[in-house]
């Protein structure tokens, strides 16, 4: 566990989730620490929890430089008492927590029609996406009821809401993560708690980029072509991490007091048309 604050750093405005904490799963990199950075810009003291530490440093660092605070916390979201003890630290190290930012999961290439999948991918995906989730809600929601409320929000993704595709399991998995944002956000609204899912398109993080390549640049992956002739149809579907880092945090903060046990899309209007 490790603190960033800069003492000496200038003061900031006030911003849109000012005296909030917000606890970040999947923090190191692509939409998380996208996530992590905007929060903190607008006023969030952040927990950073990643399985990868000195990634999610290097986030804090850059954080605590602009003058921002971050705690950094090892966090393997398939474990329930790792989870368990960072979002402890966390409540403890900021004495609260208001938001809950599920970042950590992902798909696999080798993702298949079920008539054809290893079902490995099944036990690889449904752990990281699902049981993290769960497990991070499970541990996260009591600090959000100490707190008097908060928001949660998860990563789903536009491939849930489809019904197309080839990779079946993840599309189960994040499918899942709505179910389990609308139950939540009825089971948890008496404690003034709000749960919402994202349903992102393809995002230009590292891992896409590895997997996919990047559209217009034909060379850069056995995959780039196809992506960049979807994006003709869809040209809002290939977006950035701060692009749904900035709709993470219109439905962190009290601007979106009125929507709860929505999946909002993201996904260049793939699902709608």
């Amino acid at each position: 566990m490790t603190s960033s604050t800069r003492a000496d750093a200038p003061s900031r405005p006030p911003g849109r989730l000012s005296g909030k904490v917000a606890f970040i799963a999947g923090a190191a990199a692509g939409i998380g620490a996208a996530t992590a950075r905007i929060f903190a810009r607008e006023g969030a003291a952040v927990a950073l929890a990643d399985i990868n530490l000195a990634a999610a440093k290097a986030v804090g660092d850059e954080i605590a430089a602009g003058g921002g605070q971050a705690l950094v916390l090892k966090a393997d979201v398939a474990s329930e008492e790792s989870v368990a003890a960072a979002s402890d630290a966390a409540a403890s190290h900021f004495e609260a927590i208001h938001v809950l930012f599920n970042c950590a999961g992902g798909s696999l290439p080798v993702d298949a029609p079920v008539t054809d999948v290893d079902l490995g991918v099944w036990d690889t995906t449904m752990t990281l996406d699902v049981r993290g989730t769960i497990l991070t809600c499970r541990s996260v929601i009591p600090h959000l009821i100490a707190a008097g409320g908060g928001t949660i929000v998860n990563m789903s993704s536009g491939a849930a809401l489809r019904g197309s595709g080839k990779a079946h399991i993840y599309a189960a998995a994040k499918g899942a993560i709505i179910s389990l944002t609308r139950t939540l956000a009825g089971t948890y609204a008496r404690h003034n708690i709000r749960a919402n899912a994202i349903c992102s398109g393809r995002v230009n993080t590292e891992r896409v980029r590895s997997t996919y390549g990047i559209p217009g640049r034909p060379g850069s992956h056995h995959d780039a072509m196809r992506v960049t002739e979807q994006v003709k149809e869809y040209p809002f579907w290939f977006g950035e991490p701060d692009d749904i880092a900035n709709i993470a945090l219109f439905l962190a903060s009290d601007e979106s007091r009125m929507i709860t046990g929505a999946a909002i899309p993201a996904d260049g209007g793939r699902s709608a048309y």
